[in-house]
């Protein structure tokens, strides 16, 4: 069997699956640039120094709003992370990268020449549409005549889904994700409590200690100590945040994306719409970790929901189940012709 790789380019996280190891390997999506053109360093490493650098290091994410902003710089990050931190062998491999679905051909291009333009020759250099692999990931036959609702709560984005006979039914891309989330954090300390953080710390706070629903009477509440600038006086401060402050930093963009998935709903055909209340909504993606999503989102459709147990990974996976099963691998899909012409 030949070398395959799947590779899902997302704004937060890098996941690249192989198939000789059936394993996924994860690094965040960012890169140090020195020089203006020379990368200093990526991925973990690259992650540490944001926030961090001095101005002579420009620290960035080169995916943007689920598309490449950053294409030369891209390209080279993740030919160093498959050569260094997955061993790949490239040369004779079967290669497919997921691609949002609401975004333009040429969008997609740009993801197909990640390894077309490059001096790597692969056997096949394929596309899978991003729903369709996160449903393959959660481990639901997506061949099936069933009705299927996947939400994938990503870094910049959110992508809602209706899936049935393997195909795309429905599908929204939102234009905000987790990074809302943070930025969110980040306003209500400012205004609440006179404290500067930076967006790194919002992020942290939210994997900590964030939650959705309103904690339950009685219940302890989680803290965590962060330190800040102090906007009248100027000097950096410690301060112990509860998860009832995160909380309500964050609520109104959740309830936002819940809205979302209540308008999507109205759309779906009767007879899918019969199918997802039998089998829930499915809820992925690196958001998808803070706690009480899932109880939110009931509350506000009447419909159960099955939150992922990882997943920033279940893309990646799935794209290993179009790599490595004949039956799915009809989901990676080569560019037409004529748009490279």
């Amino acid at each position: 069997m030949t070398n395959g790789y799947g590779i899902d380019m997302g704004t937060g996280n890098l996941k690249i699956y192989s198939r000789a190891s059936d394993t996924v390997t994860q690094q965040k999506n960012t890169i140090a640039i020195v020089g203006g053109n020379q990368m200093y360093a990526y991925g973990d490493e690259a992650y540490s120094m944001y926030e961090k650098a001095p101005d002579t290091i420009d620290v960035s994410f080169p995916i943007v709003g689920g598309v490449i902003a950053d294409f030369d710089n891209m390209q080279t990050m993740l030919l160093e992370v498959l050569s260094k931190n997955v061993d790949a062998k490239l040369k004779g491999s079967d290669i497919v990268i997921a691609v949002p679905t609401d975004i333009t051909e040429v969008e997609k291009k740009a993801f197909y020449d990640m390894f077309a333009k490059t001096h790597i020759k692969a056997r096949s250099i394929r596309l899978c549409e991003k729903p369709l692999a996160d449903a393959l990931g959660l481990d639901i036959d997506i061949t099936e005549p069933t009705g299927v609702m996947v939400v994938d709560l990503g870094a910049d984005t959110t992508e809602i889904s209706v899936i049935s006979l393997g195909g795309l039914v429905l599908s929204e891309l939102l234009p905000y994700g987790g990074n809302k989330l943070d930025d969110a954090i980040v306003t209500y300390m400012k205004r609440r409590y006179n404290l500067v953080i930076g967006r790194k710390t919002a992020k942290s706070l939210k994997e900590k200690i964030g939650r959705a629903v309103e904690a339950e009477e009685g219940a302890e509440a989680e803290t965590v100590t962060i330190v800040g600038r102090d906007v009248v006086s100027g000097l950096p401060i410690e301060m112990d945040i509860s998860d009832e402050i995160i909380y309500q930093s964050i609520k109104d963009d959740l309830s936002n994306i819940g809205a979302s998935i209540r308008m999507i709903l109205e759309k779906v055909p009767p007879e899918l719409a019969k199918d997802i209340v039998h089998s829930g909504i499915y809820i992925t993606g690196g958001s998808s970790k803070i706690r009480g999503l899932g109880d939110l989102f009931k509350s506000m459709t009447n419909i159960e929901m099955i939150v992922a147990e990882d997943g920033t990974q279940t893309v990646a996976l799935g794209l290993g189940k179009v790599l490595s099963e004949d039956r799915f691998d009809r989901f990676g899909y080569t560019m037409k012709s004529r748009i490279f012409s």
